[in-house]
């Protein structure tokens, strides 16, 4: 019996059941454990498979990562989750390439490379090289090293177009008998960098947290190649698992932004050739304290609170439990509007919460809230932004015309917490915050929260 298939099969059953339960705050955490000894079993089943190993180096290297895995898990914050996937994506697509072109540089003179392998080996080199430029690329405009604006340079579209054409054609002379030829496939490695960096710099900082999840679907699309290439099964199962969830979850923020994936990826063609129109308009700022904003909830008997990347910043979900059991124990209803791109990726704001302990049947996903929102007293917008804002609905010359966003406009009053009037991700002014029925309280969300606490206290 083929014990190591059979440990591999095992493997894929608690990845998929990991991923189902990934789909949950509540489960969350239990399906990451259940994945995480699907990965243990395929390591070990890899590692008893090969008879000549060095261990004491695999325990070396295996030391090393946990090391570096902790102290990354431990010290970055929740509002730098992104930069991590990204950085953790080109490690996957690199250490891919970097197999795949071991595989290469120690058979390709004694002629034992068929077609299919060295087909199988571009695509790793390839699709690996681009992820781990391009997520780097990504991590620098997140992280702020590189600008957040799309960056762009006459003819970006045929240069593109010409290094694909260049990959294609070096594919096919090394795959057509020229395989002793290393210049060529030094020259793929060259090339598939290079468009990992030019296909990424055009896209604006609001659409990193799509290319970032893009970029997760590529990381694993680039391991079930080298899979192949190595004829490893669990290889090849984890890395279409990555691959086709990641992929599924592009989709779902792109639904979530209204955009296109073409027009996400293809990023020149997303910058907006007029202004919006409501952006352009002056808009009346009513500011108010966290005594007014006390009152106003005092009055109230249901509240929605819309969290945001504000509310992540400042650290602030515990102290948004506190106002809301406070609330609650003022016999107030209370519920909680996720919007799918609220923060910067799908579920931030649900893990962020969970982590303060929120009921998770409090909180409400756009198509379950969105109709709430009519019979709402009071919304209280944390830090959120193009997601609450009404010009996506009807001003055409919007960028984020056609996303769907939460109602907050709908409520009776509208609370809207900020540091500043700086506007969102998308770069527009929120006509929301000019609303006769709203208020804006200005201030880190943590503090503005923790003295509303105090106030309602009070009352």
């Amino acid at each position: 019996m083929d014990y190591t298939n059979l440990a591999y099969v095992f493997s894929a059953v608690l990845f998929i059941l990991g991923i189902k339960r990934l789909s949950s705050p509540k489960t969350a955490r239990n399906g990451n454990a259940i994945a995480s000894t699907g990965m243990l079993v395929a390591i070990i089943a890899t590692l008893i498979s090969f008879d000549l190993l060095d261990y004491k180096l695999i325990i070396i290297g295996m030391g090393i990562g946990g090391f570096i895995g902790i102290l990354f898990a431990t010290r970055v914050e929740m509002t730098q989750m992104p930069q991590m996937v990204a950085i953790f994506n080109g490690f996957g697509g690199g250490a891919s390439a970097l197999i795949a072109s071991a595989e290469y540089l120690t058979n390709y003179q004694d002629n034992s490379l068929s077609v299919f392998l060295v087909i199988t080996i571009t695509l790793s080199v390839f699709i690996g090289t681009l992820t781990l430029t391009g997520s780097f690329i990504a991590f620098g405009k997140l992280q702020g090293f590189i600008s957040g604006q799309p960056i762009l340079f006459p003819g970006q579209q045929p240069f593109n177009a010409l290094l694909a054409v260049g990959i294609v054609a070096s594919s096919y002379l090394l795959a057509s008998g020229d395989v002793e030829n290393l210049n060529i496939f030094y020259t793929i490695i060259a090339i598939s960098a290079l468009m990992g960096i030019t296909l990424t710099i055009p896209i604006g900082g609001a659409d990193m947290p799509v290319v970032i999840s893009l970029l997760n679907s590529y990381s694993g699309v680039a391991a079930s190649a080298t899979g192949f290439v190595l004829m490893n099964n669990g290889l090849i199962i984890a890395g279409a698992l990555v691959g086709a969830s990641g992929l599924i979850l592009t989709n779902i923020m792109c639904k979530g932004m209204n955009r296109s994936l073409a027009n996400v990826i293809f990023g020149a063609m997303g910058v907006p050739e007029e202004t919006s129109k409501s952006s352009g308009k002056q808009i009346n700022i009513k500011s108010s304290t966290t005594d007014e904003a006390a009152m106003i909830l005092d009055a109230a008997d249901k509240v929605i609170v819309v969290p945001g990347y504000g509310l992540a910043v400042a650290q602030a979900q515990h102290a948004v439990r506190e106002v809301a059991e406070q609330l609650e124990k003022m016999g107030k209803k209370v519920l909680y509007a996720i919007h799918p791109v609220a923060g910067r990726m799908p579920g931030h704001m649900n893990v962020l919460l969970a982590e303060a302990n929120i009921p998770y049947e409090q909180l409400k996903d756009l198509e379950e809230v969105n109709s709430e929102f009519e019979d709402c007293d009071v919304a209280i917008v944390l830090g959120a932004n193009d997601v609450v804002n009404p010009a996506a609905r009807h001003d055409t010359s919007s960028p984020i015309y056609g996303m769907p966003i939460l109602d907050v406009d709908k409520s009776r009053t509208v609370i809207v917490n900020k540091r500043t009037m700086n506007p969102g991700f998308a770069g527009i002014q929120n006509e929301l915050f000019g609303f006769d029925n709203t208020v804006m309280v200005f201030g880190d969300a943590k503090e503005m929260l923790t003295t509303l606490h105090k106030d309602l206290k009070e009352l």
